[in-house]
């Protein structure tokens, strides 16, 4: 149940954060659709194996990112605090979600930081990517879009630190498959050019509204990680006073 709950939690923070994608991707969506030909352009079911194969690229970084930081976190969390993976991970998540709130609503912008970090990496990784343009194939996009999935972003940075918490690399992988998942349908949605949608989203209560759901995710994300730290303690306890 747990583990359903947290890759719930992921797929939410993935669609409501994802407003942030309209304006960090939103550019790259509309430069990359217009590189494809007047005649996939002027049909939008002739655009979505394009779309899709974008965005399946993208999931398919964050989820090969997320299993290696999955695994190499709950290698180092089992050596430092044995038996604490679980709740370590929803501490972790659940501070990472906070501050993510924060920023999309734009109350405090400390993850810029890794975005700024992370864009000394995207100066290496960008140079591929034009390889692939124009884009004239699915299979274009979909190098295209696994070369995206690292373009340096705070959102995407917050759900990796929290899969590196997650305890495995399966966990981690699954937990920012979820992830990737809850941002397809806005970056698809932006990809067929709703300039309506981009407009709303873009509105400061809107960002204020999605920023504090990812406030309450969090917050209850920790509780429910006390909730199993005082439950461990007290089994804990228990144990003792049998012995």
């Amino acid at each position: 149940m747990q583990t359903e709950l947290t890759l719930l939690s992921a797929f939410l923070l993935g669609l409501f954060g994802s407003v942030h994608c309209v304006g960090m991707c939103g550019g790259i969506v509309g430069a990359l659709t217009l590189g494809l030909s007047d005649t996939v352009r002027q049909s939008p079911w002739r655009m979505l194996p394009y779309l899709l194969s974008y965005n399946l690229g993208r999931i398919a970084s964050y989820t090969v990112a997320g299993a290696a930081l999955g695994w190499a976190g709950g290698a180092m969390i089992d050596t430092l605090m044995q038996g604490q993976t679980r709740i370590i991970g929803g501490i972790v998540g659940g501070l990472f979600m906070v501050a993510l709130g924060l920023y999309l609503a734009g109350w405090w912008q400390a993850l810029t930081a890794l975005e700024r970090a992370g864009g000394a990496l995207w100066k290496h990784i960008e140079p591929y990517g034009r390889r692939f343009m124009p884009v004239r194939n699915p299979h274009q996009a979909l190098l295209l879009g696994a070369l995206w999935g690292w373009l340096p972003c705070g959102m995407v940075y917050a759900a990796l630190a929290w899969s590196m918490a997650a305890g495995s690399g399966p966990q981690g992988g699954l937990l920012m498959l979820a992830f990737g998942l809850g941002t397809l349908p806005m970056l698809l949605v932006l990809g067929a050019s709703a300039r309506w949608l981009r407009a709303m989203v873009q509105r400061p209560l809107a960002r204020h509204l999605v920023g504090a759901l990812v406030i309450a995710f969090g917050l209850s994300t920790l509780y429910m990680a006390s909730t199993h730290t005082h439950g461990a303690a007290a089994t804990g306890e228990a144990h003792h006073h049998q012995h």
